[in-house]
C-alpha cells in the first residue's frame, strides 16, 4: 500500500472546546449490560427454585443448580464486561466521588447480588443432601469469583483523565479530508484504508476545525494498552537506590 502524505493543518493550535468524545455508542452497551444482568438475576432464581424444590428441571437437582449457575455467570460476566466497554468511551466524572465509584464497580456488586443470595439459599438449606450442598456451595463460589474477577475495572478512566489526555494542544492528532474521526495514531489502520492521499496532523481543536468529533475506538484502544504496559512495566521495575 502506497504511503500516505502527511501535511500539517494549518492555524494555531488549540486545545479541545468540547468533552472529548470517544468512537461509540455507550447507550446502546448499557443497555445491553442491563439486560444481560436481568437474565443473570433470572437464572439466580432458577437456581434458588431448584434448590428449594419447587421446581425441576432436570432429573438431578444438582445437575439444575450447575447449569443455572453457569449460565448466571456467563450473562453476569457479560454485562460488566459491555458496562466496562461503556465507561471508557463515556466515564463518569471524579468530581462526584460516590457515583464514579458506583460507576465503575456496578458490575462487581451486581455479581455479588446475583451469586451470594443462591450460596447463603444452598447453606441454610436443610432438604438438600451433602454431596449437592457441597458441589453447589464451590461450584457458585468459583463462578461468583470469575465474574468478580472479570468485573473489576483495574483501570478506571475518568472524564476528568480523558479530557487531559486527549485536550492538550500539545498532542498530535491525525484525520483525513473524509470522515469524522481522529486518531492517535498516523499508522492506524483506518487512515491506511482511506482513499484520501493526504492525512493531515494538528492538535484536536484544529481537528474539530475540520469537523472531527470522535477518536477513532482503535486508536483509543492501543492507547489503553500502551498505557497499562507502561504501568505495568513501572510496578515491575524495581527502585533503584541512590
Amino acid at each position: 500500500m502506497e504511503e500516505k502524505k502527511i501535511v500539517r493543518a494549518e492555524g494555531e493550535r488549540k486545545p479541545a472546546s468540547s468533552p472529548v468524545k470517544v468512537e461509540g455508542n455507550p447507550k446502546a452497551l448499557r443497555i445491553g449490560a442491563v439486560a444481560c444482568w436481568v437474565i443473570a438475576i433470572v437464572f439466580e432464581v432458577l437456581c434458588v427454585l431448584i434448590i428449594a424444590g419447587k421446581i425441576s428441571m432436570f432429573s438431578q437437582p444438582l445437575t439444575g443448580i450447575i447449569v443455572t449457575l453457569v449460565v448466571d455467570m456467563i450473562f453476569a460476566l457479560g454485562g460488566s464486561l459491555l458496562w466496562k466497554k461503556a465507561n471508557h468511551i463515556d466515564p463518569a466524572s471524579e468530581a462526584n466521588k460516590t457515583k464514579f465509584w458506583l460507576w465503575n464497580n456496578l458490575g462487581v456488586i451486581i455479581t455479588a447480588l446475583a451469586f451470594v443470595p443462591v450460596i447463603i439459599v444452598i447453606l441454610c438449606n436443610k432438604n438438600i443432601d451433602k454431596k449437592t450442598k457441597a458441589i453447589g456451595t464451590v461450584v457458585a463460589v468459583i463462578a461468583m469469583a470469575i465474574a468478580g474477577v472479570g468485573s473489576y475495572d483495574f483501570n478506571p478512566v475518568s472524564q476528568e483523565e480523558l479530557q487531559e489526555t486527549y485536550g492538550n494542544p500539545d498532542l498530535d492528532v491525525y484525520w483525513v479530508a473524509t470522515g469524522e474521526k481522529y486518531h492517535t495514531h498516523s499508522d492506524c489502520q483506518h487512515l491506511k484504508s482511506s482513499t484520501q492521499e493526504e492525512i493531515v496532523v494538528g492538535s484536536i481543536g484544529q481537528a474539530e476545525e475540520a469537523g472531527k468529533t470522535e477518536l477513532c475506538k482503535t486508536c483509543f484502544k492501543r492507547d489503553q494498552k500502551e498505557k497499562e504496559a507502561v504501568a505495568n512495566d513501572a510496578l515491575e521495575t524495581p527502585a533503584v537506590e541512590e
